[in-house]
């Protein structure tokens, strides 16, 4: 099969599903598969891959990790954390802390410290539950001994806590210097993306320990909170540091249209909700004005029209693929697909489709240390997906 190649003009949205509530007790049916090739061509423009599908029946996972002794861990948004062995068996952990699953919130990315191997640091992202009605984005680490979490420590709680159960951003990079940044949503209500002492809709830049770094963008700024890095974000489900560059890019859903990859810089405003390409979902009217229109904020290198709903970000750095060094992989929630994209510096050059409609809603996208590109996908009954070259 040929997938066609996307073109440059883009595409934004918000396609997520409901979950109910569930606890993150260790009992579980997920049942394992054994590396079940599922798609055996796809003939890109660069390459030919195959499809094997290493797990199934994980409800709605979100966030993927892995370990070296080449374990995986994996968040399922109900609020279960799995470690999933190369053929397929999964095991839940324990140790959890109290997750609030409702909407779009629950126990989202999983991401370990760059020197795990001497600190044992799991770094990960959950709905907090503040009061009845309300939760916020957490983030938490803790260190895993056996099938258990322990030594646990929250290190950031938005402030803020929001009562609707939307955009929860929630994704984590580790940067050179050994910080780290994390994206949180505007949580559906947007004008706190441009109030520069809430958290929503802000990327946070934080030490290792949760402390706040000391040459942080807004250190000296009263008006802004210490922790943000910048602003203006609607719900960035995608972010990355290029190996070869250092840049860090990162996109974020749109509403009607209006998705963006942006070039993450500290202290920049990305202008949500007051400069975007997204329209109203009822009234089919502008948000904002085109940020094109104003040199108040910062214009997104690429944006998406109609909306792909992009979550998962990953930069290809491994051996298996040499035709896509250097390039960016997101998922794409709506049309189901992967985008890959090329860039030439900080520009994008060329976009191609893959595999859409062929796996389901692509909820995170990572490269693994085997140097093949790894698919989870967004369902009541998701799975672990790995891309292999073809000869």
């Amino acid at each position: 099969m040929i997938l066609g190649a996307a073109l440059l003009a883009g595409c934004g949205g918000n396609a997520s599903s409901d979950v109910s509530a569930a606890d993150n007790s260790a009992d579980s049916d997920t049942s394992a598969s054994q590396g079940e090739i599922v798609v055996d061509l796809v003939e890109s423009e660069e390459l030919d891959f195959q499809v094997v599908q290493l797990a199934d029946n994980l409800e709605n996972p979100w966030g993927i990790a892995f370990l070296p002794d080449g374990d995986m861990l994996v968040t399922e948004r109900p609020g279960r954390l799995n470690r999933v062995s190369p053929d397929g068996s999964v095991t839940p952990l324990s140790g959890l802390p109290e997750i609030r699953s409702v909407n779009q919130g629950g126990l989202l990315d999983v991401v370990l410290h760059p020197d795990y191997e001497n600190t044992g640091w799991i770094y990960f992202t959950y709905s907090n539950p503040q009061g009845e009605e309300v939760t916020t984005t957490t983030i938490a680490r803790a260190q895993l001994e056996g099938d258990a979490l322990t030594n646990m420590e929250t290190l950031y709680v938005q402030d803020p806590p929001k009562e609707p159960g939307r955009h929860y951003g929630s994704r984590i990079v580790f940067l050179e210097d050994g910080t780290f940044l994390a994206s949180i949503g505007d949580r559906g209500l947007r004008d706190p993306a441009q109030d520069t002492q809430d958290d929503a809709g802000v990327l946070l830049r934080l030490n290792a320990d949760g402390s706040v770094p000391s040459d942080n963008p807004f250190v000296d700024d009263d008006s802004v909170n210490d922790a943000h890095f910048s602003y203006g974000h609607r719900n960035p489900q995608g972010i990355i540091r290029h190996p070869e560059t250092g840049t860090i890019w990162a996109h974020e859903h749109g509403p009607r249209g209006g998705d963006e990859l942006n070039l993450i810089e500290a202290g920049n405003n990305y202008g949500w909700p007051e400069a975007t390409y997204g329209r109203e979902y009822d009234a089919d009217e502008p948000v904002g004005v085109d940020p094109d229109q104003t040199d108040r904020f910062v214009e997104p290198v690429i944006q998406w029209t109609p909306s792909i709903a992009p979550s998962g970000l990953a930069v290809y750095d491994g051996d298996a693929f040499p035709e896509w060094q250097g390039n960016l992989f997101v998922g794409a929630l709506a049309y189901q697909q992967v985008r890959r994209v090329v860039l030439d510096g900080n520009e994008v050059t060329h976009q191609e489709t893959l595999l859409a409609n062929e796996l389901g809603r692509i909820r995170d996208v990572r490269t693994g240390p085997d140097g093949f590109i790894y698919l989870l996908t967004d369902d009541a009954s998701g799975g672990i997906f790995r891309l292999e070259p073809v000869e």
